[in-house]
Parts: C-alpha cells; structure tokens; sequence
C-alpha cells in the first residue's frame, strides 16, 4: 500500500501518548490474551447482540477467520480494507479486495485461505520477526483485532467473531480516542493481565 500510511506504536492510553500517534489515524489494531474470562465475554456480547441487534453499515469490510493463528494479517486486512478512501492499494492488496469486496463474510475467507500471493507476504512477514513465528497448527493465547471508523460508527472487527460489533458514534477526530476506549475495556475486564499491545494506522506525513 502507499508508503505514505504506516503502523505506529500506542504506548498508552493516556491523552499525552496517544498525542505522540501522528494524525490522521485511521485505525488501531488491538493485541489481547484469549482466556477465559474473555470467552465468556465473548459469548455473553454475542448473545446480547442476537437477542437485541445492532446497526452495522454495509460498507464495513468484514471477514471470518478460518486460517489458524492468522489474526495479524486478518486485523491487517480489516484495517486497509476499511480505509481504501484514504489509503492506495496496490498489487495483491488491491487484486484480493476488488475480488472480495462483493463477497459475504465466509467467501472471503474461503478466498484468502486460496490466495497465494498474500499467503507468501503473511509467511514472510512471519519469518522476519525478531521471535520465531507459531505454525499455522500451533496453539496461541493472543489475538488481534482491528478497531476502524465507518460510516460515523466505531466498529470492532474479530475473524473469531460472527460479525462486527458496533461500540457507537465516532468521528475522523476522535477516533483514536474512542478506539483507546474499547481497548480499555478490554483490559478493564482482566485487570491482572499485562499482555495487551496495540498499533495505529495512521498518515506517516
């Protein structure tokens, strides 16, 4: 994609360091341990949803993940994908989201786990890590999300999930803020978990 938009590091939630993100930033993607108490969050909210439904806007990006231990390059997706008014894409990016942008949830999945071209970034991004990257069978208690603006609407995106989850009005200028309050319900919920990490995406000029 262009240059010209990069992941910076969110080393807090406070007004000072979330200053420090350049402006505009388009969206934040959340690193969380799974637990317990996190499944049964997850499936309390699932079932609070179905019972009394939310308003999600049909130009929300959204796709499931059935590929194991690719939360990264979901959040990613879900991340660019939703900021195409702002971001240039191109090569495989833009050839993946022109193919999927009419597709459901599920057939998007079902064509990320078919495409080569973004299977062979995912794997060497993987392998340029400073850690040795999990196999794709590998157990592992952290995941992403990506939190985005659209439509005026703050919108949770997790492949894990059946669909995303509206957390309320937003704006261009308070997105940032707004996102680091769903995170900090996230760590509200597990007070004595440290393993929380998070990245803007945000105008690198």
């Amino acid at each position: 994609m262009s240059k010209s938009w990069q992941f910076f590091d969110v080393f807090g939630l406070d007004p000072d360091l979330l200053g420090m993100v350049p402006s505009p930033a388009v969206a934040l993607l959340l690193l969380f341990p799974i637990n317990e108490k996190y499944e049964a969050y997850k499936k309390e909210e699932q079932e609070k949803i179905e019972k009394e439904g939310q308003s999600v806007s049909p130009k929300v990006y959204f796709m499931k993940q059935t590929i194991g231990n690719a939360c990264g390059t979901i959040g990613l997706l879900h991340a660019i994908a939703n900021n195409t008014d702002v971001i240039t894409v191109e090569s495989y990016l833009k050839t993946f989201f022109d193919a999927t942008k009419d597709m459901t949830p599920d057939q998007r999945a079902d064509k990320l786990e078919t495409d080569e071209s973004i299977s062979a970034a995912h794997e060497t991004s993987a392998q340029e890590g400073q850690t040795e990257a999990p196999s794709r069978e590998e157990e592992v208690n952290l995941h992403f999300i990506a939190i985005v603006h659209k439509d005026g609407e703050l919108y949770e995106l997790d492949g894990r999930k059946r669909f995303p989850v509206n957390h309320g009005k937003t704006s261009a200028d308070s997105f940032l803020q707004d996102a680091a309050g769903v995170c900090q319900k996230f760590m509200a919920r597990d007070p004595s978990e440290l393993h929380f990490t998070m990245v803007a995406l945000a105008s690198a000029q």
